[in-house]
């Protein structure tokens, strides 16, 4: 069996050390970059199961990395960054990452979310048992197996977590999910007022669908979202 691989991408390298240490006493098998542009270059030449980004490097920053990785792959991302303002988090997220740490950290504490988020991606990569479960509202079609989703047969560029919103909504239509259940079910972790998050990976979703910005995912005001079936 093939160790897992990890992405530490970060210009200080003593923080990338003192990462790779604590991963690679867990069992992982670490790669390090100290820019972006060598980050992109790791992805695309080995197979790289999960990437931790610092935002603020050279050549290529880590927004601009996670634009590039999620034109080709899906892995779990965590951005480490020195901003810390809600703006930068949610910024992050929309872009396609899965979690958002800031520095200083807790290496123990960065062990245990690289453990999430894999946990999670390899539970979106188990085969689907039984029959090939397409969702199909009119033009809107989603295939959970292959990740896909296209209207008009024209395909919708999803992240990660607004495939998994949309999945999650269209496969239980009519319910109504408050933010809360959305972030615990998508993200996988306790809540803790993370509403803004939500909405804003909502907000761009609905635009990305187009149309009628409320024909597929509609708010419920005081309670949540519901998927118009």
């Amino acid at each position: 069996m093939k160790p897992i691989t990890i992405l530490i991408a970060d210009d200080e390298a003593e923080i990338a050390e003192l990462i790779a240490i604590h991963l690679e006493r867990e069992g992982y098998h670490t790669v390090k970059a100290a820019n972006g542009r060598a980050a992109m270059q790791a992805v695309q030449s080995q197979p790289v199961d999960l990437a931790i980004l610092d935002i603020m490097m050279p050549e290529l920053d880590g927004h601009e990395v996670t634009r590039q990785i999620r034109e080709q792959y899906r892995m779990p991302i965590i951005f480490l960054s020195a901003k810390a303002t809600d703006l930068d988090k949610i910024t992050g997220l929309v872009l396609g990452a899965d979690d958002y740490m800031t520095k200083p950290f807790n290496p123990m504490e960065l062990v245990a979310r690289v453990k999430a988020q894999l946990r999670r991606a390899m539970q979106l990569n188990q085969p689907a048992e039984g029959v090939h479960s397409i969702l199909q509202v009119g033009a809107l079609i989603i295939d959970p197996d292959k990740r896909t989703v296209a209207i008009y047969g024209q395909t919708v560029e999803l992240t990660p977590k607004e495939f998994d919103i949309l999945h999650l909504l269209a496969s239980h239509p009519n319910k109504v999910f408050s933010a809360e259940n959305i972030f615990e079910q998508v993200w996988g972790e306790s809540y803790y007022d993370s509403g803004n998050t939500v909405m804003v990976h909502i907000r761009t979703l609905r635009k990305k669908l187009g149309e009628d910005p409320k024909k597929f995912v509609k708010t419920v005001w005081g309670v949540g979202y519901t998927f118009n079936g």
